[in-house]
């Protein structure tokens, strides 16, 4: 793989639930905030239908607390919420116009997103809701620096914005960001801070399930992404 590129100050995450940016990038964010990059989060649900048996009214407000205390543990502190539908996020004109009147307001070089594929390799397929919102953020990257596609974007004093890289977790990896055991270290409790999430998947403890996903992810010392740009 390639190095990740440095040539830039500013990045924004835009992912479809709590929990999607711990799962494969909040190591490298770590790394990148203690480097001085500023890193935003857009989240387009509360993911208010994650947790079997736990309704929506008290999931939604509990997931949208861990993913905050998830910011924290890597030094991310601007962290907004859409509030689509989780499980029901919908593709299309509406999702892109929400995301590229973002992007004119954070004003990133990158943005970094979820697989945008069905598959995340043989036996695994994506859910509908990382699909949606991978798609929809690489049409919306175009949108945002397009005058014409969302003009109401304009009057609203959102100028057009070029993005200049765009970066996917992805099964399918071209560039490498090296982390730190320190960064690694702060991924693992980010995702730790999901708990009540993370018990409702699985008896292992919490702390168990968070060292092992962010080792797999992190190993060799890096965070790989498809690079668009």
């Amino acid at each position: 793989m390639e190095n990740f590129p440095q040539d830039w100050q500013r990045a924004l995450v835009i992912v479809a639930h709590p929990d999607d940016p711990e799962y494969g990038m909040a190591a490298a964010v770590a790394q990148w905030v203690a480097e001085g990059k500023e890193v935003h989060y857009l989240l387009a649900t509360r993911g208010e239908a994650g947790i079997a048996g736990l309704p929506p009214a008290q999931s939604g407000p509990l997931r949208a607390r861990e993913q905050a205390n998830a910011c924290a543990r890597v030094g991310v502190t601007d962290l907004v919420f859409l509030d689509h539908p989780d499980g029901r996020i919908q593709e299309g004109l509406a999702l892109r116009e929400d995301f590229a009147r973002h992007i004119r307001r954070v004003k990133p070089q990158l943005v970094l997103t979820l697989n945008h594929r069905d598959h995340w390799g043989p036996g695994r397929w994506n859910s509908a809701d990382h699909r949606a919102v991978g798609r929809a953020v690489l049409d919306a990257v175009g949108d945002a620096d397009n005058d014409w596609i969302f003009p109401d974007l304009l009057g609203a004093g959102l100028p057009r914005h070029k993005v200049r890289w765009v970066a996917v977790s992805s099964p399918n990896p071209t560039h490498g960001q090296p982390v730190s055991e320190e960064s690694i270290a702060k991924a693992v409790e980010s995702l730790a801070e999901h708990r009540e999430y993370l018990a409702a998947l699985s008896d292992d403890p919490v702390q168990e399930q968070a060292s092992r996903q962010i080792a797999m992810v992190t190993a060799g010392g890096t965070v790989s992404f498809e690079l668009y740009g």
